[in-house]
C-alpha cells in the first residue's frame, strides 16, 4: 500500500506517530516510523459491563486509564521516549456515548454501548407510530416534486437501537439529572472519540470529526449538521452537541502532565470509515467487508451521498479539506461476539480448532445457528430476535456446531450482501478483510473454513476476483485480504 505508507512517512516527517484504535473487544495501540512500519504495540482487552438484560455498558475511567496506559506500553515497546513522538490519532468503535457534566467533567452515567438494547421498546414505537408514517408521506411528496435526495432519504427512515438517537433519548428521559443539566445548557454528549479528546485536552478541547458524527443517527448528512428536525423528535437539545471538524483537524495537545510532554492530537476517525481508509479505498466503487466483533460492510461512493436502499445507510467516510468521501454501509452486529461466546460455553478451547471441527464434518446435519445476540439488522430489523440453535438431534456433535455457527456467519452477510453487490459501479475486484481480535476473534485460523461457505453460499462467481490469503501467513499486527 504506497500510497498509504507515502502520506504516513510525509505526516510523521522523520519522527513517530502513534496510532490508538478503541475496538469493541480489543484496545490497541501502535506506533509507527517514518515507512508506516510498526515499531511497538500494546493492547487491552475492553471490559463491557451488562447491568441488567440487553444492557451494554463501558466504565469510562476504566476505559481510561486503559487508552493512557497502551499508549506508555505501546511507546515503551519501542523504544521511545514520549518526546519522540510527532501526533497521535485516534480510532474508535461508533455509536457508543456518554454525556457528562460541562462545569465538572463528571459523568452522568457510564459509556452505553453501541451494542444496547435497552431502547428497543422505544425503537419499535418509534418505527410503528404515526410520526414515522406522516413523514414518510411527506417526504415522498416532496420528492416527487423536487427530486431532492434528501427527501427520498427521509420517506424509507427508520430507526435502531444502533442510532445513538433513541439511545440518548432513552437517556435523557430515564436519568433526570443528564435532563435537567441539558436544560440547563451543562451538558456534554460525545461518543468515545470526543470524550478522550476532552480527557486528553483536560477539558480544553470538545469536539468530533465528520466520520464519527455521521454514524450517530443524528447527523444530517446532506446538510453536513446536526439534525435539528430529529433533534427536536427526540427531545434532545441542540446545546449537548460538540462542535464537528475535519477528520485530519489539529485538536490540540494532549496535556503535558498525562504523558510528559505535549502530543499533537492529528486526527478522529470511526473505526470503519479508517479501516476503508487504511486499506486505501480511495475510489468510487471499492469495496471492504471486515469481520471483528460485527460484520461491516462498506462501499465508497465517492462525493455522492448514498440514498438508502437495499438495508445500505450513507456515512461521511471522511473530510479532509475541501474532499469529502461518502461510503453506503450495512452491517450485522454479532461476528467475533458469537465466536467468543461459543469459546466461553466451552466448544472449543482454541481459535485454531474451529477451522478443523468445521471441516472434520461434511455438513452441519442440518443444525442452524441464528447470530442475534444484539437483534437482527438489516433487512430484518427486530432488536428482540434471540441468538438460537435450531435442529439439534441426538447425534449433533460439536463439530456441527461450530460448523453451524460459521456458516452462520457467512449466511448473514449474504443476506445482507446479496442485493447490494449487484450495484452498478461496485468494484468487481474486491478486498475483504478480518480484523483481529486476539482469540476472541474467529479470524485467526477459521479464515479457510469460513471461506469455503462463503464461496458456496454466495455462489462459485460470486466474487471472481476476490484476493484470498491465508491469515496465518500473514503478522498479527496486520489486516488483510481473507
Amino acid at each position: 500500500m504506497p500510497r498509504c505508507k507515502e502520506g504516513l512517512a510525509s505526516a510523521a516527517a522523520g519522527t513517530y506517530v502513534v496510532g490508538v484504535d478503541v475496538g469493541s473487544m480489543v484496545l490497541r495501540c501502535h506506533v509507527y516510523d517514518q515507512t508506516a512500519e510498526v515499531r511497538g504495540a500494546s493492547s487491552k482487552k475492553v471490559e463491557t459491563l451488562h447491568p441488567h438484560l440487553g444492557w451494554v455498558e463501558l466504565d469510562p475511567e476504566v476505559l481510561w486509564t486503559q487508552v493512557t496506559d497502551v499508549i506508555k506500553e505501546a511507546v515503551q515497546a519501542a523504544g521511545l521516549q514520549m518526546n519522540q513522538i510527532a501526533g497521535l490519532g485516534i480510532s474508535t468503535q461508533r455509536g457508543t456515548f456518554i454525556t457528562w457534566n460541562k462545569k465538572t467533567g463528571k459523568p452522568f452515567h457510564n459509556f452505553i454501548s453501541w451494542q444496547d438494547q435497552r431502547a428497543a421498546e422505544l425503537v419499535n414505537s418509534w418505527n410503528r407510530g404515526l410520526i414515522l408514517k406522516a413523514i414518510h408521506i411527506i417526504s415522498t411528496i416532496l420528492y416527487f416534486l423536487t427530486r431532492s435526495d434528501r427527501y427520498l432519504a427521509a420517506s424509507s427512515l427508520t430507526f435502531t437501537t444502533q442510532h445513538v438517537s433513541l439511545r440518548l433519548s432513552w437517556i435523557l428521559q430515564n436519568i433526570t439529572e443528564v435532563q435537567q443539566a441539558a436544560n440547563e445548557n451543562n451538558c456534554c454528549f460525545g461518543t468515545i472519540d470526543t470524550w478522550l479528546l476532552y480527557k486528553l485536552t483536560k477539558g480544553s478541547v470538545y469536539a468530533t470529526d465528520y466520520s464519527n458524527a455521521s454514524s450517530t443517527g443524528i447527523f444530517e448528512p446532506f446538510q453536513m449538521w446536526w439534525s435539528s428536525v430529529l433533534s427536536k423528535l427526540f427531545s434532545i437539545p441542540m446545546s449537548i452537541y460538540p462542535p464537528v471538524e475535519d477528520t485530519n483537524h489539529s485538536f490540540g495537545s494532549v496535556d503535558a502532565e498525562i504523558f510528559g510532554v505535549p502530543i499533537p492530537i492529528m486526527a478522529l476517525v470511526a473505526d470503519q470509515q479508517a479501516a476503508m481508509f487504511g486499506q486505501c479505498c480511495f475510489h468510487a466503487g471499492d469495496v471492504k467487508l471486515t469481520m471483528g466483533t460485527g460484520i461491516f460492510w462498506d462501499v465508497n461512493t465517492g462525493n455522492h451521498l448514498h440514498t438508502p436502499r437495499a438495508g445500505l445507510y450513507p456515512v461521511i467516510g471522511w473530510k479532509i479539506g475541501k474532499e469529502v468521501v461518502f461510503l453506503a454501509e450495512g452491517n450485522a452486529s454479532d461476528a467475533g461476539s458469537t465466536i467468543k461466546w461459543a469459546k466461553e460455553l466451552d466448544l472449543f478451547t482454541s481459535v485454531d480448532e474451529t477451522s478443523r471441527m468445521a471441516r472434520s464434518v461434511i455438513d452441519s446435519e442440518g443444525v442452524c445457528f441464528v447470530p442475534s445476540f444484539s437483534g437482527l439488522q438489516v433487512p430484518v430489523n427486530d432488536p428482540y430476535a434471540c441468538a438460537s440453535f435450531m435442529g439439534l438431534k441426538p447425534s449433533t456433535t460439536r463439530n456441527h456446531l461450530i460448523r453451524a455457527v460459521l456458516e452462520s456467519i457467512a449466511f448473514r452477510i449474504h443476506l445482507d450482501c446479496c442485493k447490494k453487490r449487484k450495484w452498478r459501479g461496485v468494484n468487481q475486484h474486491c478486498l475483504l478483510y478480518l480484523s483481529r481480535e486476539h482469540e476472541e476473534s474467529f479470524c485467526i485460523q477459521a479464515d479457510t473454513a469460513l471461506k469455503k461457505f462463503q464461496t458456496q453460499v454466495q455462489g462459485e462467481h460470486a466474487y471472481p476476483d476476490v484476493e484470498y490469503m491465508h491469515l496465518k501467513e500473514l503478522p498479527v499486527t496486520k489486516q488483510t485480504a481473507v
